[in-house]
Formats: C-alpha cells, sequence, structure tokens
C-alpha cells in the first residue's frame, strides 16, 4: 500500500451475485489502499466474502443502471486514485506493479486506459474486435465520471488518456449456458436503450446488423485466428445482434 496520499488507490466495484467471482477478484486488488464495494441486493455470501477480504462494502436498495451505479460507488472513493473493476476481471501482479509505478511518475495523465483479454468458454480472445478493448479504468478521483448508459457504460475523463502496457484479465464467458444468459441480458438492455434514443428497427435491419456483425468479428477482425471457438464466438456476437434488434422491432410494434 502507499505512503504517500497523492499515489493511494482505491479499487471500486459494483456487485449482485457475485460469491463465484469474487475471491479471485479481491485477491488482486491487495495492494490497493481501500476496496470499496457497493452491492445491489445479492441473496449469496458476496457480500460476506467482500467483508471478510477486507472490503468496504454498502447496500443499495434500487438498480438504476450500470452507470448511474458505478458513479454511485465512485462517490464512496476516498483515495486520490481510483481503480474501477468489475467482479469478473483480474488484475494481474504485472498491472498492479505497472499502476502503482506509472501513478508514482514525474507527470502522469489523469487517466489511463487499460487493454482488457477476455476469455470465452475457457480460452483468451485475441481476435474478432475482443482484444485489445482498450477501456479507461484508472483516473485521478474528481477528474472523470460514468456516463449515464444503463448497460455499455464507460468513463468520461477530462483532459488526454494514457495506455497502460499490462492487460487486465476478464474471465467474462465461463461456459455456453453463460452465453445464452448474457446474450439474452445485453440484447435486451441494447433494445431498451435504442429505444430510448429514438431508434427503431424492422426484421430486414435485424437480418442484415446480424450478418455483418458476423462478417466483422470472423473475417475484418480476423475471429478465425482464434480457432473453433473463434468461429462460435463470431456466431454468438451474430445472434446477440439479431436479438437485439428483434427485441426493438417488437418493442416499437407494441407501442404503435
Amino acid at each position: 500500500m502507499s505512503t504517500d496520499k497523492s499515489t493511494a488507490v482505491s479499487a471500486i466495484l459494483i456487485t449482485r451475485n457475485e460469491a463465484h467471482n469474487l475471491p479471485a477478484c479481491l485477491a488482486g486488488l491487495a495492494w490497493c489502499d481501500e476496496i470499496v464495494v457497493l452491492d445491489s441486493g445479492s441473496t449469496d455470501e458476496t457480500v460476506e466474502i467482500a467483508r471478510r477480504a477486507g472490503a468496504r462494502v454498502e447496500t443499495s436498495n434500487d438498480w438504476p443502471g450500470f452507470g448511474p451505479q458505478k458513479n454511485r460507488v465512485l462517490e464512496l472513493a476516498r483515495c486520490d486514485w481510483v481503480l474501477s473493476i468489475d467482479a469478473d476481471e483480474r488484475v494481474t501482479p504485472e498491472l498492479a506493479a505497472e499502476i502503482r509505478a506509472t501513478i508514482s511518475g514525474t507527470d502522469p495523465c489523469n487517466a489511463y486506459a487499460i487493454a482488457r483479454l477476455s476469455s470465452y468458454c475457457g480460452q483468451f480472445m485475441r481476435h474478432g474486435g475482443w482484444y485489445p478493448d482498450r477501456v479507461v479504468r484508472l483516473f485521478k478521483r474528481g477528474t472523470a465520471r460514468f456516463s449515464d448508459d444503463i448497460v455499455h457504460e464507460s468513463v468520461q475523463a477530462d483532459g488526454p488518456v494514457g495506455r497502460l502496457r499490462e492487460d487486465l484479465l476478464h474471465i467474462s464467458y465461463r461456459s455456453f449456458e453463460d452465453v445464452l444468459d448474457k446474450m439474452n441480458h445485453y440484447s435486451t438492455a441494447g433494445a431498451s436503450k435504442a429505444a430510448a434514443r429514438g431508434r427503431s428497427s424492422n426484421l430486414l435491419s435485424a437480418w442484415l446488423h446480424s450478418r455483418w456483425a458476423f462478417i466483422r468479428a470472423y473475417i475484418l477482425r480476423l475471429g478465425f485466428l482464434d480457432g473453433r471457438l473463434g468461429y462460435v464466438l463470431a456466431c454468438s456476437i451474430a445472434h446477440e445482434t439479431w436479438y437485439r434488434y428483434v427485441k426493438l422491432w417488437h418493442r416499437r410494434r407494441e407501442n404503435v
């Protein structure tokens, strides 16, 4: 942990029923000066696991969406630097060391993007648009906030954003059952987000977008280099796109 207040780091997480992910995630954050968890109604041992690991845990009774919820936990951070992490992500010792070295430098940026290396059914995927998947996760408190998107939120930072070299590991899809569950969740959330922005769809548009999603992931973004699971991943991306646009079409149809 840092003895210099200006380089102290708060790790922040939002959780709900993450008992299967949390121990490994928190183990990679032991070097942080504080860990803050905002839980939204977990019914498993998430809260107990977090407290046993030394995290400061707060709870919320509602769910406003990912962006607003992450802004809530951001408000709870006390250190000068903030590291935003999801429960299914892992900070390696190499990344932790780079973060410490970077924020202790003579002229650090206010925010840094980290490349995520994501796994799909047991295999880390380096193509298909999944890597390097740079996301802003490290920033000085007071210089950034999360967008208000209910899904696929992002950090909105003031000033230039630097880049770290080491990867953030993302254990995103453990099984095909997990793929199907998240496909349903993300397609529904994506349709809601599109509807809120006044977008519309039809079946032809859904078909064209899903076909394009496959071509882009598997061919243009070299998904075929990830082998058989590269093909399966491209199909998953196409199916999620199809259902997102179909749900948007159906939502608009019901409201006519």
